[in-house]
């Protein structure tokens, strides 16, 4: 089975549309959305609709419930703040109902989807040092987890009770024995200096995981945003890749 990985859209639709459209091309068997679906960007409603169409295999964010009170929006900061606040206002009753039903994580077989991290999903660490993936790799039950949250694609690897180790990121084929953490960075806000659409490719046969990065109408997101009288910086940052 081919699994496509998505993660942190947030509200943006052109990058979104980006990513669906070579989503054909790529003919996955399956679609797997691991949250922030909503938050920053100005298409919170519209963005729910695609991912609602497009797969049933999603993955709460902060932000997802953030926008619906099932998280504590004080620790967020200003502008993120701001922005779940717009969005709460926008948000058609039918998608708050979809947002609060979503789960924390799902598991297929030994691999986990979480949007931060395997260890307490609901506190919402993040995964930035060596010593935070050690801890996420005690309370990882199989030997696969594929992540988001922090925007940065990342491949982390433990081998035994070796260190945390991390390994090239664009291509890589699983080796048995070693346990793995992906990130798979941001569709719809990346921060690792890359202003493209990111998402991951999984191969179950070949153990094979590919990370894509694909253009996207920026400026026009960038736009709506700034319509919208969110943050400008939230606008600015799109096309830094920050």
């Amino acid at each position: 089975m081919r699994w496509a990985i998505l993660s942190d859209v947030h509200g943006n639709l052109e990058a979104f549309q980006a990513v669906i459209g070579d989503l054909r091309a790529e003919k996955a068997d399956q679609i797997a959305f691991l949250g922030d679906v909503v938050g920053y960007g100005a298409d919170p409603n519209e963005c729910l609709s695609l991912l609602r169409n497009l797969t049933d295999w999603v993955i709460a964010g902060n932000h997802d419930y953030g926008a619906v009170g099932l998280t504590d929006i004080d620790v967020f900061n200003p502008m993120a703040r701001a922005a779940i606040l717009w969005t709460r206002e926008k948000l058609s009753g039918e998608n708050q109902a979809y947002l609060r039903r979503l789960l924390l994580f799902r598991n297929n077989g030994n691999v986990t989807f979480v949007h931060a991290t395997p260890n307490q999903p609901e506190e919402w660490y993040y995964l930035f040092t060596f010593p935070e993936a050690e801890e996420a790799f005690l309370s990882l039950s199989g030997d696969l987890a594929f992540v988001g949250h922090s925007h940065r694609p990342l491949i982390l690897t433990k081998e035994g009770s070796g260190e945390v180790e991390a390994v090239n990121l664009e291509e890589t084929v699983l080796k048995p024995g070693v346990r793995y953490i992906i990130n798979v960075g941001s569709v719809g806000q990346p921060r690792d200096g890359h202003p493209e659409a990111a998402y991951g490719l999984y191969d179950e046969d070949t153990k094979r995981f590919r990370l894509k990065r694909l253009p996207y109408d920026v400026e026009t997101a960038q736009r709506k945003i700034i319509k919208a009288g969110l943050p400008p910086f939230l606008a600015q940052r799109l096309s830094r890749g920050i």
